[in-house]
Formats: C-alpha cells, sequence, structure tokens
C-alpha cells in the first residue's frame, strides 16, 4: 500500500510531485486532521472492494514530507491499514522524511508505531548543490538523522541523492557519498537531476540563470557513483538504488516485479488484477469527496495482456536480476549483447553498466 501525504514546508525548486505548502493550501485543508481524511479512504476502499481486501505485505508513505503530519498522525495511518486491512507479520513499514523534519523523540516513536525503514531525503553535502535544488537543511542534517534513525531502532535506513545539478563537481558527489557511508546506511537511491517542466528549475534554465544538465556529465557521475558504493559494499539491484545484502527495498521491488498496489491519498495511483486507477490530484477536492463519503477515484483502464506484458518488461528490466529470455525477442537480445547493452547470465537477460546507462533505450528496443 502507498500512501500519499501532500504537505511540504517549502517548495524544491526541482520537485513536480504533488505536494503543497501550507500558504498554497490555506485553511481548506487541515494538516493536523488529515490522517483521519486517509484513515476514511482506507475504510471506504476496503468496503468499496472487498474481494482485493487482504493482509498488506509492505507499506510506503511518500509525499510530500509526510513527517509533518508527526509521529501521531503517522501512527494512526497504520492504525488504520491494520485494522481495515490487516498488516503481513514482517510488513515492511516505510516512512519518508526530509532530514530537518525530524528528531531523536519522533523517530523513536515512528518506531514505537510499527516503521521499520525511513527513507531520508539528503540530495547533497555540497552547500551550494542544495542552495541550487532549493533544499532547506544543512549539509550534515542528513547524517545526523541517518545516525538517530539507526539508534531509534529503524531495521533500514535510506539516504536519497541526486547527481548532476549544474555546479556540482566530481569532488562535490564524492565528499557526499563518503557522508553517506559515514552515516551507516543499508541503502541508497540516486537519481540525476531532471528539468521538469511547470518548476522554477525549468525557469532558471530557460533563462539562462541556471546551465541545463549535462548527459554526458550525468553518466560520469552515475559511474562515481555506482564505483564507490560497490567498493562500500552495497551492490545496484536496480539502476538508480543499491543496498547491502537485505538491505532492499520490498516495496519497490513490488513495483519493478509488477505486483498489485493500492493508493491512498490524493493523486495516488493504484494496480490491482490488471486495473489501474488514480484518485483525483488535489488535497480539498479529495478531502471533501472523502468526506460525503465519496470515492475519491478520478478515473481508470483495464490493461490488455499486451499492455501488461509490456509493463513487465518496462520494469522489470531496470533490476539487477534482469527478465527471463525466453519472454523475449530473440533476435533484439542478441543485437543488444552485440552492442554492449546487454548480458545473458543463465537464462536471464541483464543490463551491462553501459546498458545501465542506457537503459530507456535499451527498454524501448525490447518492447518495439
Amino acid at each position: 500500500m502507498y500512501v500519499h501525504v501532500p504537505f511540504c514546508a517549502s517548495r524544491c525548486g526541482y520537485c513536480d510531485f504533488n505536494t503543497y505548502t501550507a500558504t498554497e493550501l490555506g485553511d481548506s485543508v487541515r494538516r493536523d486532521r488529515f490522517h483521519e481524511v486517509l484513515a476514511a479512504e482506507i475504510a471506504h476502499a476496503t468496503r468499496s472492494r472487498p474481494q482485493e481486501t487482504r493482509p498488506v505485505d509492505t507499506v510506503f508513505v511518500g509525499g510530500g514530507t509526510p513527517t509533518l503530519l508527526g509521529a501521531t498522525g503517522l501512527a494512526a495511518v497504520l492504525d488504520a491499514i491494520r485494522d481495515e486491512l490487516g498488516l503481513a507479520a514482517d510488513a515492511e513499514v516505510t516512512t519518508e522524511a526530509n532530514p530537518d523534519s525530524v528528531d531523536p523523540a519522533l523517530l523513536e516513536d515512528l518506531r514505537s508505531a510499527g516503521y521499520t525503514r525511513i527513507s531520508l531525503g539528503m540530495q547533497s553535502s555540497s552547500p551550494a548543490v542544495l542552495r541550487v535544488l532549493d533544499r532547506t537543511h544543512s549539509p550534515g542534517a542528513s547524517v545526523r538523522a541517518a545516525k538517530d534513525a539507526r539508534r531509534a531502532g529503524f531495521d533500514h535506513v535510506n539516504l536519497d541523492l541526486i547527481y548532476g545539478t549544474p555546479g556540482e563537481t566530481d569532488d562535490d558527489l564524492r565528499r557526499s557519498l563518503d557522508d553517506v557511508m559515514e552515516s551507516g546506511v543499508d541503502h541508497v537511491s540516486a537519481y540525476a537531476l531532471i528539468v521538469e517542466d511547470g518548476t522554477p528549475l525549468a525557469r532558471r534554465v530557460r533563462s539562462g540563470e541556471v546551465p541545463r544538465p549535462d548527459d554526458d556529465v550525468a553518466a560520469e557521475r552515475y559511474g562515481i557513483v555506482d564505483s564507490m558504493l560497490s567498493e562500500a559494499g552495497m551492490a545496484w539491484y536496480e539502476v538508480s538504488n543499491w543496498a547491502r545484502p537485505g538491505g532492499e527495498c520490498r516495496h519497490n521491488l513490488g513495483y519493478w516485479h509488477d505486483d498489485d498496489w493500492w493508493g491512498i491519498g490524493p493523486g495516488a495511483h493504484s494496480h490491482v488484477g490488471g486495473r489501474r486507477w488514480w484518485n483525483v490530484k488535489h488535497p480539498r477536492t479529495y478531502a471533501e469527496r472523502v468526506a460525503v463519503g465519496e470515492s475519491p477515484e478520478q478515473d481508470g483502464e483495464q490493461l490488455s495482456a499486451e499492455e501488461r506484458r509490456m509493463e513487465g518488461i518496462m520494469l522489470g528490466m531496470r533490476l539487477a536480476e534482469g527478465l527471463g529470455a525466453s519472454g523475449l525477442d530473440t533476435e533484439t537480445v542478441r543485437e543488444l549483447e552485440s552492442d554492449g547493452l546487454v548480458e545473458l547470465t543463465g537464462d536471464r537477460v541483464v543490463l551491462t553498466f553501459r546498458g545501465r546507462l542506457l537503459a530507456d533505450a535499451v527498454i524501448r528496443r525490447l518492447v518495439d
């Protein structure tokens, strides 16, 4: 189950997620009561789709900044899931957080409530990079928060990095990775900066104030990330994710394996039994519908067998385990292997390092 919390204390310039600051929402959506709205949707969803109700194996609370709900709000959301659907005995329960939105007391309360994993948005240790990204936390806050989370008893702690920000140097990235490893986390997600249309960063790039990120530089930086994390004992298991043995995020693996998931919250997407649907995006409209007992679903679609096959390739090919060769076009696989983009490991087709850099192009060739 994915739960979307749409609140942020401030908006990062590169972000195009479905998030809002208090100023943008005003009094129309109360943050201190939002957990009640989420719980109401969970209850409505289980009543409206009883045939799809079963214990939840993983929970991921994302956003936004979920920890702005406080430990009490996040505990209430988890209680609602537990009460309405049930949690598997070994359920993985994750929340995202910004480093400046947590403290030791909140982390201990979250752990006591049943959260087992936390993902912290570090992005970089460089003050200059953080300024370009409009991040508000100090460079050392991420390491402190990660260490506090481990002391609070979280089973797994992740740090998110962004590389390829204009003005970032190789040494900036290496220092960030040194800090990641010093923090003792067992999982790292690293993404190349993408300039999304409609964001403040896109406007700055368009005006010439900030140069556009360079793809060749991003590829070099990806190599630095992979090399340093591998040397530190973290193996890639998805193109943008590395973990120590046992530290892989089960929730995200569920997406890449094309499993069923249920999305709760404004704009959240769901995928159950080959049907995909999504909620209305704006928190005000979402809350108004839930308040009167209506479904917040905006629209949906039934996927065909061919669409599911293509999505299985698009998702699964990003994994280090790759895909079974029998489900792929033999001639295309031979061509990709000849180009050095994939390799055959037993009966599995797996991306090479160069293939990871060009993963989207490889996938397009496989599904065309």
